[in-house]
């Protein structure tokens, strides 16, 4: 599957930063529990993620050949102290500034370290584009706020977590995502409020184009496989696409809001409990 543009991803790692930044800033309560990721207070989730971001800035900035340890990335823990909402915005600030001019400067070829086997700043680009776009629901979530993401990334996002899943079961031989396996079973992701990425394609080919965004998981391989579009399945899951990805990212309950599960819901939930990655 073709990823976004690159500077498409700088633009959005820029403009959920600036989002995160706005929950930073909205009067939350930083030591509140995030619900989506219970060992972390709302404080502790955003220096996490500005670490990450810091610590992938230095790689592609150095164009590291091998892993570099966080403990040797500066201005990793983010600011001293606790609690100042004014201190860890500057902070979020600074670091989106170095993240962003760093992968625009090298573009996505440059070579770099990258644990999915993919060598290049492009992997990384796509790759922080998706954990601040994920984290950044969590961050809302905890704060109460209202939480929207572009159909694009939404999309590429669902995408890459399938990449993720394939890769973790070719690589990983402990890992859950191994476990996936159920002959003649098949999952369908349906996006109700957006058009199909391949609309375009079928009217040209005159063919009318399915109701919203799809994907087609196919479980029934080692490996799984998918594809884009709609087919009958063991089970669906529709709804908004915001909420079909923060389902299937594990942050919103099937029974959400807007949500609807279609068939087999017991193999919707085993693909959730097992479709993870380390």
């Amino acid at each position: 599957m073709t990823p976004l543009a690159h500077d498409r991803y700088c633009d959005e790692i820029a403009h959920q930063i600036r989002q995160l930044r706005a929950v930073v800033t909205s009067g939350a309560d930083l030591s509140a529990t995030v619900p989506t990721c219970p060992d972390w207070s709302l404080e502790q989730l955003v220096r996490h993620l500005g670490g990450a971001l810091r610590w992938v800035e230095l790689m592609v900035r150095t164009r590291a050949e091998e892993e570099i340890p966080e403990e040797r990335v500066p201005g990793a823990g983010g600011p001293e102290g606790e609690g100042d909402a004014a201190a860890l915005d500057a902070w979020l600030a600074e670091t989106g500034e170095m993240i962003v001019g760093t992968l625009r400067e090298a573009g996505p070829d440059a070579k770099v370290w990258g644990w999915a086997g993919i060598l290049n700043a492009g992997f990384w680009a796509r790759r922080m584009t998706h954990e601040i776009t994920v984290h950044r629901a969590d961050a809302a979530l905890a704060a109460g706020l209202p939480y929207e993401v572009a159909p694009d990334v939404a999309a590429d996002a669902v995408d890459e977590w399938l990449e993720i899943v394939e890769w973790s079961q070719r690589t990983l031989p402990d890992d859950p995502a191994r476990e996936l396996r159920r002959p003649g079973s098949s999952i369908h992701l349906h996006a109700t409020d957006t058009g199909s990425d391949v609309n375009a394609e079928r009217s040209e080919m005159g063919v009318p184009p399915p109701e919203g965004w799809g994907r087609v998981i196919d479980l029934s391989e080692e490996v799984v496989a998918w594809r884009r579009g709609h087919e009958k399945a063991t089970v669906a899951l529709r709804g908004p696409l915001t909420a079909v990805l923060l389902a299937f990212y594990r942050r919103l309950p099937l029974d959400s809001p807007g949500l609807e599960v279609i068939g087999e819901r017991e193999l919707l939930e085993f693909w959730l409990e097992r479709a993870t990655f380390g």
